[in-house]
């Protein structure tokens, strides 16, 4: 009944997402398990334990990846937007994220834990997006073949092309 109603286990390893694969690995270096249910990616983590964002690049192009945890932003830990900045990843390359960014040295770390106890909570007292994780994927600008055409195009395109109405 269960995988009917689209439940799919996954044991370990990246959930492919388009251009990219997510996944969570433990502070042992193994990948996180989980499932999949009604389009949404879950993963199963332990209270306490530490984990960090993997993000695998599957494309031949550069890309820009925004990621928020607990609804804040991984870089400055303020609330998270697609309109912020965010990592760029090389063609085929791997990026993981270990902690909330304090410096170009340090991190809070990710860990699983309450509500209550979270950082978001402790941060700010909004908790209504802990256990969220969210990754926005964007091309670099110039790089996705289709749009850039299409944007040439547009802008060499000339608005009045037989000079006058064809009658009628």
């Amino acid at each position: 009944m269960a995988s009917q109603a689209g439940f799919q286990r996954h044991s370990g390893g990246l959930f492919n997402s388009g251009l990219v694969s997510i996944g969570l690995r433990d502070e042992h270096g193994g990948l996180l398990s989980g499932f999949i249910a009604g389009g949404r990616n879950f993963v199963i983590g332990e209270a306490g334990r530490r984990y960090s964002i993997v993000i695998r690049n599957r494309t031949q192009n550069r890309l820009e990846i925004v990621v928020s945890v607990d609804g804040l932003d991984v870089i400055d830990g303020k609330p998270g937007a697609v309109s912020k900045r965010g990592y760029l990843v090389d063609p085929q390359a791997e990026l993981e994220i270990d902690g909330f960014r304090q410096s170009m040295d340090t991190v809070a770390a990710f860990r699983f834990g309450s509500v209550r106890g979270s950082y978001v909570g402790q941060k700010t007292g909004d908790t209504r997006n802990v256990g969220v994780i969210g990754v926005a994927v964007f091309h670099e600008r110039g790089t996705n073949p289709q749009v850039f055409d299409d944007l040439n195009q547009r802008q060499n395109a000339n608005p009045f092309p037989g000079q006058f109405a064809t009658p009628p």
